[in-house]
C-alpha cells in the first residue's frame, strides 16, 4: 500500500493529526477506496488496537502479506482490522500456530500478488489503449474498475474454492494410500532451448507474446491431463504428478505441441520420480534437482528421464517390463552398451520381430543413455523416453 503524501505527527496514543489534506482526492486513491471499499483512518498502531493483537504481531502478518511499512501513516481501514482480528483469531482458537498463520499470509499475499499485477497490467494495457478522446488512462480506470470488480471477486472465490476442493481431495487420498503419503512424486522441468539469445533479438512486445503463449499453452497442457503446474519461470516450468505415466504424457506432450509451433524454439523435458518436500505449494529436495539437470542434458524436443521415473513408469504398466523386450534392471554399464549399439543406427525393422510385438502393447519406449557425472548428484544414468510408434530423436 502507497503511503499518503504529506507530514503527518501521531501522538503518543497513535492518533494522527495532518498537517494539511489535499482538497481533491486523487485519482488512485479514488481507485483504492472503490476496491477496498472502505476509507483510510486507522495507523497501523491503531488498527493493531481495535483488532485486540499485539502491534509487533500486526506488523509480522502486514510484512508476510508483502506491504511495506507504513510508519505511523493513517493508512489502513476496517477491512484491515477485520482481517487482521480474524487471522489473529484462528490461533488463539489454537486452529493455526503462530508461524502457520505467517505463513498463510505470506503464501496468500505472494499468490494474489501476482495475480493482481497480471490482471491490472492486462485490463489496463488492452481495455484502455483505446480510450475516448480527451481522457487519460487514469479517468478511464475508474469505471472499468467499477464494472469489473464484483465479476472479478466472485469468480477469484470460484476458482479459490474448486482448487481446494481439488487439493483436499488428494490429500484425503493420500492419507490412505501409502506410496502417496511418503511424498514420493513425478517431477517435471520444461526448458525453451537457447531463449536468452532469442531475448536478444526480439522487441519486448515479441518476447512477451512468446513467454506469454508457452506459459499458457504449458498450464492447459499440464492441467488437461491431471498433472499441477508449480510454476513458471519465463522461459521454463516446473510441474508435478502422483504418477509416471500422467507425468511422461505431459512432457511427451509438451515436446509435440510446441514442436508444431514454428515461432516456438526448441524444448527440452527432464523428469525424475522420487520423494519430494512440498512446502506453500512449491516443491523441493534431491528429486526436484535433478529433474532441473536432466533438463539442462536433455537432447532438443527430447524428455530424458532418471532411472527411478524408468522404474516407476515400469511398475505402472506403461513401458515393457525387464525380460519382456524391456531394458529396465540391468547391471551397471550395460545400459552403456546398449546405448552404444543403438548409436550406431539399428532401424526399428532391424530389431526382433518378438520385441517390437512385446513393445506395441506399451504407452512408451526407453532408451539408456550414456552415464555422466550431474554436479552434485554423482553419476547419473539418464533414459531417453519417447512413444514406442516413434523413433527416437537424433542425438
Amino acid at each position: 500500500m502507497t503511503e499518503p503524501n504529506g507530514h503527518e505527527s501521531a501522538d503518543p496514543e497513535g492518533d494522527v493529526h495532518p498537517e494539511a489534506e489535499d482538497e481533491e482526492t486523487s485519482v488512485p486513491q479514488q481507485l483504492e477506496q472503490l476496491i477496498l471499499d472502505s476509507e483510510r483512518q486507522y495507523t497501523p498502531f491503531q488498527a493493531a488496537r481495535t483488532a485486540g493483537v499485539s502491534m509487533e504481531l500486526a506488523s509480522r502478518f502486514w510484512r508476510a502479506m508483502g506491504f511495506a511499512d507504513i510508519g505511523q501513516s493513517r493508512a489502513l481501514t476496517d477491512a484491515d482490522v477485520i482481517a487482521l482480528r480474524r487471522l489473529a483469531g484462528l490461533v488463539e482458537a489454537g486452529l493455526l500456530s503462530e508461524p502457520m498463520a505467517i505463513q498463510v499470509a505470506r503464501s496468500t499475499g505472494q499468490t494474489t500478488a501476482r495475480l493482481a499485477e497480471w490482471q491490472i497490467d492486462t485490463f489496463l494495457e488492452h481495455l484502455t489503449s483505446s480510450s475516448e478522446p480527451g481522457l487519460t488512462r487514469a479517468e478511464v480506470a475508474y469505471p472499468l474498475v467499477e464494472l469489473l470488480l464484483p465479476e472479478l471477486e466472485q469468480f477469484l472465490v470460484y476458482v479459490w474454492r474448486r482448487q481446494l476442493a481439488a487439493v483436499t481431495g488428494r490429500v484425503v487420498q493420500a492419507a490412505e494410500d501409502v506410496d502417496m503419503s511418503s511424498g514420493r512424486l513425478a517431477v517435471g522441468f520444461a526448458d525453451l532451448v537457447g531463449f536468452t539469445r532469442l531475448s536478444r533479438r526480439l522487441e519486448d512486445e515479441e518476447l512477451g507474446e512468446l513467454v506469454e503463449n508457452f506459459e499458457i499453452t504449458c498450464a492447459d497442457l499440464v492441467a488437461g491431463r491431471g498433472g499441477r503446474l508449480v510454476k513458471t519461470l519465463g522461459d521454463e516450468i516446473l510441474y508435478v504428478s502422483e504418477d509416471a505415466t500422467t507425468a511422461a504424457e505431459i512432457g511427451l506432450a509438451l515436446v509435440e505441441t510446441l514442436g508444431k509451433d514454428d515461432s516456438m524454439p526448441a524444448l527440452r523435458v527432464g523428469m525424475a520420480f522420487g520423494t519430494v518436500t512440498t512446502r506453500m505449494g512449491d516443491v523441493f529436495g534431491t528429486t526436484v534437482n535433478l529433474a532441473s539437470r536432466l533438463t539442462s542434458i536433455a537432447p532438443r524436443d527430447a524428455v530424458l528421464v532418471d532411472g527411478e521415473m524408468a522404474a516407476a513408469l515400469e511398475r505402472e504398466g506403461a513401458v515393457a517390463p525387464s525380460g519382456a523386450g524391456g531394458v529396465l534392471g540391468l547391471p551397471p554399464g550395460a545400459a552403456d552398451a546398449l546405448s552404444a549399439v543403438a548409436s550406431v543406427g539399428i532401424a526399428p525393422s532391424d530389431r526382433p520381430a518378438e520385441v517390437d510385438g512385446a513393445e506395441a502393447a506399451y504407452h512408451y519406449h526407453l532408451q539408456p543413455m550414456w552415464r555422466r557425472p550431474v554436479r552434485g548428484l554423482g553419476l547419473v544414468e539418464p533414459w531417453l523416453l519417447s512413444r514406442h510408434t516413434a523413433r527416437p530423436p537424433e542425438l
